[in-house]
C-alpha cells in the first residue's frame, strides 16, 4: 500500500503538471471537442503536438483512476486506515474527470472553471499526501508523539490555507485574459498594461505569495528554535526552500515576459509548493503529542456512616 500510494501521489502530480502545459502550449484542443475519446478515435493519430501532449494528459488520467481504483480495493481488503481517503481521492478524480470534460465542451472560454477544475487537483494532491503520512511515506515514519507544538501544527495548517489561496489565484491569473501581463516588473509593477479585474488578480496574488514568503521563513525558524523533531524541521525547511524557487522562477518569468517554459515551471513548482505544505502540516498533525489522560485518586477506603 506504501509504494501503490506514493505512486497514485507522483501520476497525480505529473497529471497536474501537464494539464498546465496543455493550457501553456495551447493543446487543450489537441483531441478536438471529443472526450473521453481524441478526435473520434481511441487510439488517435499523432499528427501535431497539440494532440500529443493532449492525449498524453488523457493517458496520465487514466493511469492516475486505475492506480486509485487499485488502491482503494487494496486498502478496504485490509481494512487500512487509507480506505477513506483513497475513496475521496477517487471521487475527487471522477468530479474533476467530468468537469474537464465540460470545460472541452466549452472550448476553454470559462477561465474561473478551469480554476475551479485547478482547485479539485490541489484536493486531491491533499488527500494523497494524507494518505502517505498515514502510511509513514514522506518522512512519517522518523515522527514520533511530542516530536512538534500544537502552535507548530496551527502554523503549518494555516501555511497550508495562504498556499491553497496562493495557487488558485495564481490560476486565476494564468487563465483569465490579459492577467498575466498586466503587470510589468517585480516585485513592483512599473508598468500596468490592463486595469480592472485582470490587474486586480495579478496584484492579489503577488500580495498573498510574499505572505506566504514570510508566513513560511518564521514557520521555518521556528521549529528550529523550538527544537522541534528533526524531520517536523526538515519539512517546514523545504517548504520555505521551495517557495524561494518559486519567487526566484516568478521574477525571472516576469522580467523575460511570459515565456511558455517558464510559465509551465511556473505552475510546477506552484503545485510543489502545495504538496510541500500539505506534508508539513500532516507531519505536524502527526507529531503533536496525544493529551495525557488524567489522572483520577479513587478512595478505596470505606465511607463513614
Amino acid at each position: 500500500m506504501r509504494k501503490l500510494s506514493l505512486l497514485a501521489l507522483v501520476v497525480a502530480y505529473a497529471h497536474t503538471v501537464l494539464g498546465a502545459i496543455v493550457r501553456i502550449s495551447g493543446s487543450g484542443m489537441g483531441c478536438g471537442e471529443h472526450w473521453p475519446d481524441c478526435n473520434s478515435q481511441v487510439l488517435p493519430t499523432l499528427g501535431s503536438t497539440a494532440t500529443v501532449i493532449e492525449f498524453s494528459h488523457r493517458l496520465l488520467a487514466a493511469t492516475l483512476v486505475t492506480t486509485l481504483v487499485a488502491l482503494v480495493i487494496v486498502a478496504t481488503r485490509e481494512r487500512s486506515a487509507i480506505r477513506g481517503p483513497a475513496i475521496l481521492a477517487l471521487g475527487t478524480t471522477v468530479v474533476a474527470a467530468l468537469l474537464g470534460a465540460a470545460i472541452v465542451a466549452l472550448s476553454l472560454s470559462n477561465p474561473y472553471l478551469i480554476a475551479v477544475h485547478y482547485a479539485l487537483a490541489m484536493f486531491l494532491l491533499a488527500t494523497l499526501v494524507i494518505a502517505n503520512v498515514r502510511l509513514g511515506n514522506l518522512g512519517a515514519r522518523d515522527v514520533q508523539p511530542g516530536d512538534a507544538s500544537g502552535r507548530t501544527f496551527r502554523s503549518a495548517r494555516a501555511a497550508a490555507g495562504l498556499a491553497f489561496v496562493v495557487v488558485v489565484f495564481g490560476a486565476l491569473v494564468a487563465n483569465v485574459p490579459g492577467a498575466a501581463p498586466s503587470c510589468q516588473g517585480f516585485p513592483a509593477c512599473r508598468s500596468v498594461l490592463l486595469g480592472g479585474l485582470p490587474f486586480a488578480l495579478h496584484v492579489t496574488h503577488r500580495i498573498l505569495a510574499l505572505l506566504l514568503f514570510g508566513h513560511l521563513f518564521s514557520v521555518a525558524l521556528m521549529t528550529k528554535r523550538r527544537r522541534e523533531g528533526r524531520a517536523i524541521v526538515l519539512a517546514t525547511r523545504w517548504v520555505f526552500y521551495v517557495v524561494v524557487l518559486q519567487v526566484i522562477v516568478a521574477a525571472t518569468m516576469v522580467e523575460l515576459h511570459l515565456p511558455a517554459p517558464l510559465q509551465s515551471l511556473h505552475q510546477a513548482v506552484g503545485t510543489l509548493v502545495w504538496v510541500a505544505a500539505v506534508t508539513a502540516a500532516a507531519l505536524a498533525g502527526r507529531g503533536v503529542a496525544a493529551p495525557r489522560a488524567e489522572t483520577v485518586r479513587v478512595d478505596t477506603q470505606p465511607a463513614l456512616a
